[in-house]
């Protein structure tokens, strides 16, 4: 019963942070939606910031395991930078509120409680790219970074991108610029000899 409370609570969450925002969403409007008791609610949750925080982990959660997705059959490497920009595209677009919350509400002061585990996933989410990248550095297929500038390099681009889409700035679906955003991605990652022979 406290897994299904757990999740009516979270998905309840989601819902009202979208809508008002962090700091305007409470306790009681979380509940209320949920369907969930005072006594339910501080059960799972110690309070409104760790509900956030089990919010962000969740939907970080579902967020690497479509990236990871992309991965799987092994691409090579024009392939697999096509795949995980167009990953990032869809979720960003189909998860539209996760996304949200993910890029533009989660707020650092208050994700401390669960910084350690947002590293683990982080983490998880690397040695699963690192292990597609790292032979095709070694073959010359992709150019020689560290793990981190690869992934500014590939997915900086498209977040930046999408922030328009997320906040409601702009209602145009990101997706209709993804052959660009590859492309840029592809310069930016594979020796010229290489782009050149595809």
């Amino acid at each position: 019963m406290t897994a299904s409370v757990r999740g009516d609570l979270l998905a309840a969450a989601l819902s009202v942070f979208d809508r008002v925002g962090f700091e305007a969403a409470t306790v009681a409007a979380i509940r209320a939606r949920a369907r969930a008791s005072n006594g339910s609610f501080f059960h799972v949750f110690g309070s409104k910031k760790e509900l956030a925080g089990a919010l962000f982990l969740d939907v970080l959660r579902h967020y690497h395991a479509a990236m990871l997705a992309a991965l799987d059959p092994v691409p090579d490497a024009g392939q697999g930078i096509d795949r995980l920009i167009r990953a990032h595209l869809d979720w960003v677009v189909i998860s539209r509120r996760e996304a949200r919350y993910l890029f533009e509400i989660s707020r650092s002061e208050w994700g401390e409680s669960v910084r350690d585990a947002q590293r683990a996933q982080n983490a998880h989410l690397a040695e699963g790219i690192e292990c597609w990248r790292a032979p095709l550095v070694t073959r010359g297929e992709l150019l020689p970074m560290t793990p981190v500038m690869f992934v500014s390099q590939l997915i900086g681009p498209a977040q930046i991108f999408c922030r328009a889409f997320l906040s409601g700035r702009d209602r145009a679906d990101p997706r209709a610029e993804t052959d660009t955003l590859i492309a840029c991605a592809v310069r930016a990652l594979r020796p010229l000899d290489r782009i050149n022979k595809q």
